[in-house]
């Protein structure tokens, strides 16, 4: 069974020596590794492999949007690569593969990049400035979810986000406190779930390469790894609202015991998807292609209410001390918390994980195999 990194550095080196798997199927694949801006010794790292005769289908697998998310990422790359690479059809099917899109909070076991941006509210194509008013509750919540000061007393920040809790949702109710939280912001800087006030290099990037890599396929998936929402122990499928097919038929194509749609009822609503871009993106200038994108969504905490608590409470606290600083020993306890939110250390997480990635894999791969 694949494993799990121990950086980010030995999960970048593991993916580039896949590139001599992928010559000796497709002679033609190459690896492209793009740097931050800001940090040269962090890249983006891609493998690609065309079709040799008909550009039937083209398979993207990405990672790492949201760093810390890219570990359990690497470790379905290495599940595709050592089961499911053998059995595609070179000739027909198309391949671009994509490590750690968010490279600076893969390494530093961050959810944002080096400009507290979460890149999944960042594919914008409108005016930044007109998002300013967007997340209409997120001004009255502000307060409570980015507190102003250092974490310095665990206990007593524990209770006042109790306190606060039970408050906000006597007023706004949990549907509203989780759809303020989670759509994306634009009016913070150092908020919580911060869309940008312009698109980031590693949003343009992936928007340059979308744009070639689609040309001429005729049908193209692209499944994003996430970690966090959904049911312990258990993938969901979250698709756009800019899918077509029923949940039913999702279901039996692609193999997912759970699908949920990203709207208010099923997950939540976001601005500045990835997915949703992409969609936008065949619609305007690939009309021929047939497109489906969903983010597999490997659960951790789970959906009561109090797992939903847990988590916005080290969401807020992982920020907090982003922003304002803390004491070591609620630094060590954030640290430990918020990595079991996007990494559990349970061997049996990781192995159901890796079991609900291959029945996917099973389903998606089935008419590609030689």
């Amino acid at each position: 069974m694949p494993s799990l990194p121990d950086s980010y550095e030995h999960s970048r080196e593991r993916f580039r020596s896949r590139l001599e798997m992928l010559l000796s199927r497709w002679p033609a694949s190459r690896l492209t590794s793009m740097s931050l801006p800001e940090d040269p010794g962090l890249t983006t790292d891609i493998l690609a492999a065309d079709a040799s005769v008909s550009r039937d289908r083209l398979i993207i697998l990405s990672t790492g949007l949201h760093g810390i998310e890219g570990y359990l990422g690497s470790a379905v790359l290495e599940l595709f690569f050592e089961e499911y690479l053998h059995q595609l059809d070179p000739q027909r099917t198309g391949l671009l593969l994509i490590h750690a899109i968010n490279p600076w909070g893969m390494k530093h076991l961050q959810r944002n990049n080096p400009e507290n941006v979460d890149l999944n509210r960042n594919f914008i194509e409108a005016d930044f400035s007109s998002l300013l008013h967007f997340n209409t509750d997120y001004p009255a919540l502000s307060h409570f979810f980015n507190p102003p000061r250092p974490l310095e007393h665990l206990s007593r920040e524990k209770l006042a986000f109790a306190v606060q809790t039970v408050k906000k949702l006597l007023t706004f109710g949990p549907r509203r406190i989780r759809e303020a939280a989670l759509m994306g912001q634009y009016c913070l800087p150092e908020g919580i779930y911060f869309g940008g006030r312009t698109l980031q290099p590693e949003t343009k990037a992936m928007m340059a390469l979308y744009r070639s890599a689609f040309v001429g396929y005729r049908q193209i998936i692209h499944l994003d790894m996430h970690t966090g929402y959904g049911p312990r122990d258990q993938m969901t499928l979250v698709i756009s609202p800019h899918e077509t097919m029923t949940t039913a038929e999702i279901t039996a194509r692609y193999g997912a015991p759970r699908v949920a749609a990203a709207n208010p009822d099923e997950f939540y609503t976001m601005k500045g998807d990835m997915t949703d871009w992409e969609y936008q993106l065949v619609q305007r200038e690939f009309p021929g292609a047939q497109f489906f994108g969903a983010a597999c969504e490997f659960g951790t905490f789970g959906e009561s209410i109090l797992a939903g608590a847990r988590s916005l409470r080290i969401t807020i606290f992982r920020n907090q001390v982003n922003q304002h600083g803390g004491n070591l020993t609620a630094t060590r306890w954030v640290d430990r918390e918020y990595r079991e939110l996007y990494l559990p250390a349970e061997p049996a997480w990781f192995k159901k994980a890796m079991s609900d990635a291959r029945h996917t894999f099973d389903k998606m791969l089935a008419g590609d195999k030689v």
